[in-house]
């Protein structure tokens, strides 16, 4: 299936050319490299707990059990993941043929370099790793990241300052969720003074990593940036209003921003010398991990969704005017300045999917999957709502509800009634889990102003492997769902923007990533194939009427837990 733009000509790349993307996830680092024609000729990752055990992560994150929501990472491990992955590809990878690099990083994770920091990263030594020569460049030795939940105090101090939420959502993009890195710096400030002044700059993951790439401080890109609740989404500046409302003098700590597919530098010589690439390979800004997948899955037409099925789930699409709203986020487009993307994030993704598994499903994934297809769709009316960690949408914490509600008809929804359960089968309960988290998406996807029912869906990440998943997705939401070659669209996606990048620099300006790949995209990495059809079968608008029924009553139910146990929108 090609989505070139038959209005313009592609730009070809460089004969032997080669493009590095990679992609620091909260639990690996993936890296993929694409030749001149798109084809992936290499791919690999480093899984933090497996392989790197000293650093003491589970799931990539620690979490501090003194202080109850606060998750961290250590930023030497992925600096120490990035000297292993460049190690282990490059038997496979002739570096001095990479032409530009880019990245992909996990959102609003922020990176606190100590004094001198800049300074040593400009003179690192190749004979040595990374991580023994950044050991003390921190002035923070662990980065709160976007699971951390211990920010409430200090989301309500910004948005009363700016006016309220979503006032602050019209500003920034977003209302001031626990995971934005702005209430997370106001803690640092509030909590850490210590560690905030001795602060030389602040990084997101993503500008961190490209920060290490061309030794020395690489700004954060805007569409990265909009996770912060600090830029005007309009201008697609730091506003110093929201400045304020944060912390003194964090202009100067965070740094200058700069579009997605702008030059961050070249390759800083520790990366030339130590593993052979040209000393004028472009290392192209990096940018978050959503942002990239959006780039990776070629998603640039408004009837389009995107779902990403990974450690957290999120729901994303392009839209050229912004609606912001207390539930989603806006962020700039990273490969279309003119238009903007509409994104949703979850928490509880697979590791609640996991959980469930090995709750009710014997730990393995076949008999998961068996449990959901010997269920009906609409699970006799049972919902469930599983929060292992506690959730940004909707704003809950830990626990597990179920309800059973009436059969379901078009008579008007307050008629419906729910009677809450302590505990469903084993089927019922992966149904709940599986229909329930597809039915969270479709709601607030419409409440946001994302295509119900879309076009069709692209999914992505490691659960968009698995069929019996992908027809219930299917179902909900009433469309086709088409997959990509490979799962990983993130580390994909980044080193087709590096393409883009280096593109942009050689013409002297912007041009439309299309330009990239319009000759047609069915023989390159950005192939995708229909994995689960909808449509033309009898009673599929039935169901589809059903399920709108049903995601109703399940939002009407949500609003009840979170007027319950969380915080009232």
């Amino acid at each position: 299936m090609a989505y070139g733009d038959g209005c313009s000509l592609p730009l070809p790349l460089p004969d032997g050319s080669l493009f590095l993307g990679f992609d620091c996830s909260t639990q690996s680092l993936k890296a993929t490299v694409l030749d001149a024609s798109l084809a992936i000729v290499a791919h690999d990752a480093v899984h933090f707990d497996s392989e790197l055990p000293h650093y003491g992560t589970e799931g990539g994150v620690r979490r501090d059990a003194a202080e109850p929501g606060r998750i961290v990472s250590p930023p030497l491990m992925w600096a120490e993941a990035l000297d292993l992955l460049l190690r282990r590809l490059k038997p496979r990878v002739d570096y001095g043929r990479v032409a530009a690099v880019s990245g992909s990083a996990q959102q609003h994770g922020s990176v606190y370099w100590g004094r001198g920091a800049g300074a040593a990263l400009a003179s690192l030594d190749p004979a040595w790793g990374l991580a023994p020569q950044l050991a003390g460049a921190f002035a923070a030795p662990e980065s709160p990241v976007w699971m951390d939940s211990s920010t409430t105090a200090q989301c309500r101090e910004v948005e009363a300052a700016l006016g309220g939420a979503l006032a602050l959502a019209r500003m920034t993009g977003c209302r001031a969720h626990e995971r934005c890195t702005g209430p997370q710096i106001r803690k640092m400030f509030q909590m850490r003074r210590g560690i905030y002044d001795g602060t030389e700059r602040i990084s997101l993951v993503s500008s961190f990593m490209a920060s290490l790439l061309i030794g020395g401080y690489a700004c954060i890109d805007q569409t990265d940036g909009a996770g912060m609740n600090l830029m005007d989404i309009e201008t697609r500046q730091l506003r110093q209003d929201a400045l304020e409302a944060t912390a003194p003098d964090l202009d100067v700590k965070i740094g200058k921003l700069a579009p997605a597919h702008a030059i961050a530098g070249t390759l800083a010589p520790y990366f030339v010398q130590r593993f052979q690439f040209t000393s004028n390979c472009l290392v192209v800004q990096w940018s978050g991990d959503n942002p990239n997948s959006l780039a990776g899955l070629t998603l640039r037409n408004p009837g389009d969704l995107a779902i990403s099925l990974g450690t957290s789930d999120t729901v994303f699409g392009v839209t050229d005017v912004p609606e912001p709203s207390l539930d989603g986020n806006i962020l700039p487009n990273p490969v279309d300045p003119s238009t903007y993307m509409v994104m949703l994030c979850y928490k509880n993704g697979s590791l609640t999917r996991e959980d469930i598994r090995d709750r009710y499903a014997e730990k393995s994934w076949d008999v998961f999957n068996n449990l959901l297809e010997q269920t009906d769709p609409l699970n006799g009316g049972k919902l469930g709502f599983y929060y292992k960690e506690h959730e940004i949408l909707p704003p809950l914490p830990v626990g597990f509800h179920r309800y059973i509600v009436d059969t379901l008809t078009s008579g008007p929804l307050a008629e419906t009634k729910e009677r809450q359960k302590d505990e469903f089968d084993p089927p019922s309960e992966v149904r709940a889990l599986i229909e329930g988290q597809f039915m969270s998406m479709r709601g607030h996807a419409e409440r946001c102003g994302l295509p119900v029912p879309p076009k069709r869906i692209i999914a992505t990440g490691g659960a968009s492997s698995n069929q019996a998943i992908l027809k219930t997705l299917a179902s909900v939401f009433g469309c086709p769902v088409y997959t990509v070659q490979r799962p990983d669209s993130a580390s994909l996606g980044a080193a087709l923007r590096a393409a883009h990048g280096w593109l942009c620099k050689k013409q002297g300006e912007f041009v439309p990533i299309s330009r990239v790949y319009s000759g047609g995209s069915d023989r390159t990495s950005l192939s995708m194939k229909l994995a689960v059809p909808f449509g033309g079968c009898e009673g599929d608008d039935e169901l589809l009427n059903k399920y709108t029924l049903l995601v109703e009553k399940r939002l009407e139910i949500e609003q009840k837990l979170v007027e319950r146990f969380g915080r009232v929108k």
